[in-house]
């Protein structure tokens, strides 16, 4: 149906895309090897099970079976259908090179989301009831991290440690929490947390009390990969989950990563003991949160896997950080208050009612009206709920993806400032119209510089 809307409406979100500016930092753009692979005929295909995982175990940092025999062997696997000698090779791709883009002993790539990815987790070691513990949501952790309006927080009992003054977590809340409250998790996870986390104190916490240590590094894996973020799995964690689209360039999907024995999905499930949390995952994910893998996904996910260990991509982790800090520490100079006083990631948050006495909700409306895309977000005792924040989030992973380096991040800072200006002498949304003049001189600017820039895969 060439005639369908929705492709014009596609069409329209190329433009967009190409005209503006993408700030919002769990966003980026794949490449177009990555889209190829995602729109491919394995859409086609059910998957329900695993393939073999023979193979997939490193030997002197050096997986036990070459990549190229991975891509060649076809081998017995754990499969309710016919059909699997192509998508069983890809996905094993997949998982061996998420193995050595992390260090992992094992790595399931079926989640088809963050959100899946850290239920499967849940369920794997907890019983209905267990206590969980892991950041406020209103400190800059997740919502599948115990907010009262999921499904897991109503199964399993979140107690929520949070962040000191300077936006670092409260370490000495977090250790008393886990001695009073014995919780059988220690969730290290955030979506708006500009900080590196001290994994080794956390990880001396978890021993004494014997708690599965696991870190949801959605927002960082790309950071982890490119070797500039510690990387959890290396410093006692267990568990490591992660969407695949942020930092990691990668499709929408999900990722978990762990340390342990690796055995048949098949056989019955073993005791809950630290060394069988692989399985345990496995056997959580499918048949025991999903259904069948999204094997077009996991395609795609094998080729971001393969991108980011490429040597370029330790460059583009290095320029998020990079340019994120420029970006803070423009944004600081232009009178905008910090959380944390700056970013040690890709993620700058910025207090803008308590500089500027604009809320975060009417700040992102008016600068998607110039072309620069960010979200408005909670702070810590923030009174204004989800959709009158204080604040707003943004970030560099998309923005760097097209090239752009510091000089640019000191225009986008001062774009923000100008329209904060008008925000402030409008007052309201229904203020701005009589600085449409202005608005629209800031995103023909924007324009300019978003082309001088093409999205990868658009052009």
């Amino acid at each position: 149906m060439k005639n369908d809307p929705v492709f014009d409406l596609i069409a329209e979100e190329k433009v967009r895309q190409s005209e503006g500016l993408e700030l919002i930092p769990s966003e980026n753009y794949v490449s177009s090897a990555v889209l190829e692979a995602m729109g491919s005929i394995l859409t086609n295909k059910y998957s329900e099970g695993y393939p073999s995982f023979k193979g997939l175990t490193f030997v002197d940092s050096k997986l036990e079976m070459p990549e190229v025999e991975i891509a060649k062997e076809i081998l017995p696997n754990y499969r309710y259908y016919g059909g699997q000698r192509n998508v069983d090779r890809i996905e094993r791709l997949a998982i061996a090179r998420a193995m050595e883009l992390f260090h992992a002993d094992h790595a399931n790539v079926q989640p088809h989301s963050g959100a899946n990815a850290n239920e499967a987790v849940y369920w794997a070691w907890c019983e209905p009831g267990d206590k969980i513990l892991a950041m406020n949501l209103g400190h800059g952790g997740h919502l599948t991290h115990g907010s009262p309006v999921t499904r897991s927080a109503n199964i399993y009992n979140f107690i929520a440690y949070g962040t000191t003054p300077d936006g670092d977590i409260d370490y000495d809340e977090l250790e008393r929490l886990a001695l009073e409250e014995q919780p059988k998790i220690i969730l290290v996870g955030y979506s708006a947390f500009m900080k590196i986390p001290d994994f080794d104190r956390v990880a001396e916490i978890g021993k004494k009390i014997g708690a599965l240590l696991m870190a949801d590094m959605a927002h960082v894996a790309g950071l982890i990969a490119g070797g500039v973020h510690p990387n959890p799995l290396e410093h006692g964690f267990h568990v490591m989950t992660t969407t695949t689209h942020k930092t990691l360039r990668g499709p929408r999907g999900g990722l978990i990563l762990s340390m342990g024995n690796v055995g048949s999905p098949l056989k019955k499930t073993p005791e809950k003991k630290l060394e069988n949390i692989p399985i345990l995952i496995d056997k959580a994910v499918f048949p025991g949160t999903q259904g069948g893998p999204l094997e077009h996904v996991i395609a795609a996910k094998a080729v971001a896997f393969g991108e980011a260990l490429q040597p370029e991509f330790k460059d583009y982790a290095a320029k998020i950080v990079e340019n994120a800090k420029a970006l803070a520490d423009r944004l600081a100079e232009n009178g905008f208050v910090l959380q944390g006083g700056g970013t040690e990631n890709h993620l700058i948050l910025v207090k803008c009612e308590e500089a500027f006495g604009v809320d975060g909700k009417f700040y992102e409306r008016a600068l998607d009206m110039v072309g620069l895309t960010l979200n408005a977000n909670a702070l810590p005792g923030d009174k204004g709920g989800a959709f009158r924040p204080g604040g707003v989030r943004l970030g560099t992973p998309a923005i760097t993806t097209r090239g752009m380096g510091v000089k640019e991040m000191k225009q986008i800072a001062d774009w923000m400032k100008e329209v904060m200006d008008i925000c402030v002498k409008a007052k309201t949304e229904e203020g701005l119209d009589e600085y449409k003049a202005g608005l629209e001189q800031i995103r023909q600017e924007v324009k300019d510089l978003a082309l001088q820039f093409p999205v990868p895969a658009i052009g």
